[in-house]
C-alpha cells in the first residue's frame, strides 16, 4: 500500500470512531426549566395543546416569562462511563 493511502485508512478510522462515540450517548429532554432560561415556543394566546403538538412545554404557572417553551436537551453518557469527582 502507497503511504497516501496509509493516512486516508487512518483518517476514516478515527472519523468513524469519534461517530461512533458521539451516537453512544443519549440525548432526553425535560421540561424543568427555570423560568428566566424558557425560550420562547409559541405565541400570544397559544394553548397548552398547540404548544405540546409543537414538541415545547407548556407550564402557565410563572407570569410574565414565556409559557410555551422549548425542554432542556440533557446528555445522558453511555454506560461505563466514569466521573471523576473533585469534592470542593
Amino acid at each position: 500500500m502507497a503511504p497516501m493511502q496509509n493516512k486516508v485508512i487512518c483518517a476514516l478510522v478515527l472519523v468513524s470512531m469519534l461517530a461512533l462515540g458521539t451516537l453512544a450517548q443519549s440525548q432526553t429532554e425535560t421540561c424543568t426549566v427555570a423560568p428566566r432560561e424558557r425560550q420562547n415556543c409559541g405565541f400570544s394566546g397559544i394553548t397548552a395543546s398547540q404548544c405540546v403538538s409543537r414538541g415545547c412545554c407548556f407550564d402557565d404557572s410563572v407570569r410574565g416569562f414565556p409559557w410555551c417553551f422549548h425542554p432542556n436537551t440533557i446528555d445522558i453518557p453511555p454506560e461505563g462511563t466514569t466521573f471523576l469527582y473533585h469534592g470542593f
